[in-house]
């Protein structure tokens, strides 16, 4: 049946609106090589190539240098579902500051290498910064990890102590061993089938749900499109696969119970308003109340390492560097600056 063009005309502006948040949506989700080809960094990027696992690889990462050295340098370590540039303001702080930044994308990540076979470790993604560090002739550098990249700056504070100045955890995960409080585990398979049905839209109600407390601001639509782009782009299965094989890794390798090992210098800057718990959705609803209370894990992971300072955000929460650059930025410069 064919509706009167007055009555269709009438119908337009709703049919409209009901049309604007999927056309938003792609309109902020474009199509990204596996490497990330077409999204372009703040700073010139630069690769480190090698075999590992039998595999040729590459290694992307950022080398900036300050117009006016103070002769130190800090290494910037990604989170999980995040990027170098994602530190784009820090980078700047930084390198104003007098200070190298090297910010580089783990193997599996971003611009660098997806494997087609790889066994993911924290161990490994250590070796490797380390390996790049000692390629760009840097003995001893500051550690800054965000998220999973505080995972991994921890991993590297325990396994080369004389080259990490300080050990900086922005938000980390692994403040709780998810395993050991019984969340259930996720296998491979069922985190690559998960992986695949990854969006802008999917990537966007995580985080605004679990980073952020419900709360949203325009411009981090540029970093949801970034991963998004990956998972729209011709490499989406290499993508899916490998972050399958990196979520196994963050649940099944806890750095918690080693926090007492450390003896570095460090500083724990903590958004009370994060949630983050891997393979929260499997757990029961007991359970699921109990994670991420950063709040209470990051005055808890304070105590048991040595000596540690500790930075809350009360009105922030998973990204701090993301959603307060300044205030993040100045807290980040104060404790860089500190006399060990």
């Amino acid at each position: 049946m064919r509706l009167p063009a007055a009555i269709l005309c009438s119908l337009l502006p709703a049919l409209s609106l009901a049309a604007t948040p999927a056309a938003n949506e792609a309109a902020a989700s474009p199509s990204y090589g596996m490497e990330l080809q077409g999204f372009d960094y703040p700073y010139p990027v630069a690769y480190r190539e090698f075999r590992s696992q039998g595999e040729a690889v590459r290694m992307a990462y950022m080398d900036v240098r300050p117009a006016k050295p103070n002769g130190r340098s800090v290494v910037l370590l990604h989170g999980k579902n995040f990027c170098a540039a994602t530190w784009e303001s820090a980078i700047a702080a930084l390198s104003q500051a007098g200070y190298r930044v090297i910010a580089p994308d783990q193997i599996g990540f971003c611009k660098s290498s997806k494997p087609a076979h790889h066994q993911y470790s924290l161990h490994e993604l250590a070796a490797d910064t380390q390996a790049l560090l000692k390629s760009l002739g840097i003995e001893r550098a500051a550690i800054v990890g965000h998220s999973m990249g505080g995972m991994l700056a921890v991993r590297y504070a325990l396994m080369y102590p004389q080259s990490t100045q300080r050990l900086m955890l922005v938000n980390p995960i692994g403040l709780e061993d998810w395993k050991a409080l019984g969340v259930p585990w996720r296998s491979v398979d069922e985190a690559y089938a998960r992986e695949l049905k990854t969006s802008f839209a999917t990537i966007k109600q995580y985080q605004q749900s679990v980073y952020y407390s419900g709360q949203w601001k325009p411009e981090y639509d540029r970093w949801v499109g970034m991963l998004a782009g990956l998972y729209a782009g011709p490499g989406r299965e290499r993508v899916a696969w490998n972050q399958a094989l990196t979520s196994d890794m963050v649940f099944t390798q806890p750095v918690v119970h080693e926090f007492a090992r450390l003896r570095v210098p460090t500083t724990l800057f903590i958004g009370q308003r994060d949630r983050t718990a891997i393979n929260r959705d499997l757990a029961d609803d007991a359970l699921k109340a109990k994670l991420g209370l950063y709040p209470s894990l990051g005055r808890a992971a304070a105590k048991a390492i040595a000596g540690a300072k500790l930075v809350e955000f009360e009105d922030l929460g998973h990204s701090p560097q993301v959603e307060a650059p300044s205030r993040f930025n100045q807290a980040l410069l104060a404790h860089v600056d500190m006399a060990e």
